[in-house]
């Protein structure tokens, strides 16, 4: 993989750890929130960063987005290691984290798992103005690492992050 690549871009929840979040205790205080701006049945998701798009339609994310952070910081604090963060921790390539959870839940989670000097580029869902599926947070992390997407691997569990990583020109592997 060295010769191939200048850098490793990762994903964090699912990824590098699993975020111990309990996502439908989380959307009880967002549901209100959207009520109270005309969301209707749209505010009836279980998982609140599914309220997000909905939450931004209606101009309100940043009243929803410390609810959010709160509950994505507590479970990073209990996140679950998964095998990759020990490849993350070891690299010998320049690596970041690309995460549609906030920055300082990726920095804690790495912390809660005695790895918190492995990477200085970490862009999270509050990072950037956009987020992922969109390229500008995994075009923002390689501009920080110093590379070019072209030379960049992106790692991640999701439809979203493959989308995300053709978006941005960079190769794609799915964990």
């Amino acid at each position: 993989m060295t010769d191939e690549y200048d850098a490793v871009v990762y994903d964090l929840d699912g990824t590098l750890v699993r975020l111990a979040v309990d996502w439908a205790a989380a959307v009880e205080p967002i549901k209100p929130i959207l009520r109270d701006h005309g969301a209707g049945t749209d505010a009836d998701a279980d998982d609140a960063l599914d309220l997000l798009p909905v939450a931004e339609s209606l101009g309100v994310e940043g009243k929803i987005e410390p609810h959010l952070a709160a509950a994505e910081r507590a479970g990073a604090r209990e996140s679950e290691r998964l095998p990759l963060l020990d490849e993350f921790a070891d690299a010998d390539l320049p690596v970041g984290i690309c995460s549609l959870n906030c920055e300082d839940a990726c920095r804690l989670a790495l912390d809660a798992h005695d790895v918190p000097n492995a990477t200085d580029v970490i862009v999270g869902r509050d990072s950037v103005e956009e987020r992922k599926p969109h390229p500008q947070p995994l075009l923002a992390a390689v501009r920080e690492l110093d590379v070019t997407p072209e030379r960049t691997l992106f790692v991640g569990d999701s439809d979203s992050d493959a989308v995300t990583a053709e978006r941005a020109g960079t190769a794609f592997r799915r964990v």
